[in-house]
């Protein structure tokens, strides 16, 4: 088998410009962005929730009140009018090939607190090994009763395990959770790039620093919160949310990539070595 690199990309102003339910789903709701999200601070604040599980809840009830029933299509449906950074849309078959052509299998993973169904409704959404993200359990009507999956900006990390050890069910604690030698893991952590825009996916950032990869965030105005992830050594790089081929983030990854394929050749000659001494 080749080598498997995972780059793992934070949605919401990472690939897409903005929260991705301020597209269509909270207008659909007759609401103005700010109505929806002051009315789910207050909720969070009220109730001392978990500020993911405040938004579920929020769109939950405001779509009963209003009787436009929160159902899977819809939610999918709103993902038709998601709108990405430059070369979103061709950066996920560029990058496969160039992995090819170095001798890895490039796969892609979303870990977002953003809604499972809106992804899986977008343009890029077949380009992703697995969507990590909020996602609600439905009624025999077909609509949205309760949080199925609820990914917060700390939880993230369990996500990260999970691509680490390949176990991508994420109803399966008990494989998760088991001792399994480094060498038997899937991807290690050594092959993994994770891509975010800011303090949410520091938890992530951090993670890749500790364990031997690659962090980088992504931003749509260079402010001082972007300067200080780079300079209090949180992320390994910055770049402007700009994908297209031959710009500054395009020219990272594929040399991190290419870093990363040297890498495991060298491990692997290193082996058959050992394994051939008398």
């Amino acid at each position: 088998m080749r080598p498997i690199i995972a780059i793992m990309y934070d949605f919401d102003k990472t690939l897409c410009t903005k929260d991705m339910q301020n597209y269509r789903f909270i207008p659909s709701l007759g609401l103005k962005v700010s109505e929806f999200w002051d009315y789910t601070n207050e909720i969070q604040s009220r109730e001392k929730m978990d500020s993911v599980l405040a938004y579920m809840y929020a769109a939950i009830k405001l779509s009963r009140e209003r009787d436009i029933p929160l159902k899977r299509d819809s939610l999918s449906e709103n993902g038709r009018g998601i709108e990405f950074f430059p070369g979103v849309i061709e950066w996920f078959d560029r990058i496969n090939r160039f992995g090819e052509e170095q001798g890895v299998t490039i796969e892609h993973y979303v870990i977002s607190s953003g809604m499972k169904e809106i992804i899986e409704g977008t343009a890029i959404s077949s380009a992703f090994k697995n969507i990590f993200a909020c996602e609600y359990l439905y009624g025999e009507d077909g609509s949205a009763v309760w949080p199925k999956t609820a990914v917060n900006y700390t939880n993230k990390t369990q996500f990260v395990y999970r691509i680490n050890k390949g176990v991508l069910d994420v109803s399966n604690d008990d494989d998760l959770n088991r001792s399994m030698p480094d060498d038997s893991k899937r991807i290690p952590f050594t092959n993994m790039i994770y891509i975010g825009d800011g303090l949410s996916d520091v938890p992530c950032m951090k993670m890749m620093k500790s364990y031997g990869g690659r962090s980088i965030a992504v931003y749509q105005t260079l402010d001082e919160k972007v300067k200080e992830l780079l300079r209090k050594d949180r992320v390994d790089f910055i770049y402007p949310a700009d994908y297209r081929e031959n710009g500054g983030l395009d020219r990272t990854v594929k040399d991190i990539i290419r870093n990363m394929a040297i890498a495991d050749k060298l491990f692997e000659e290193n082996s058959r070595q050992l394994k051939s001494l008398p």
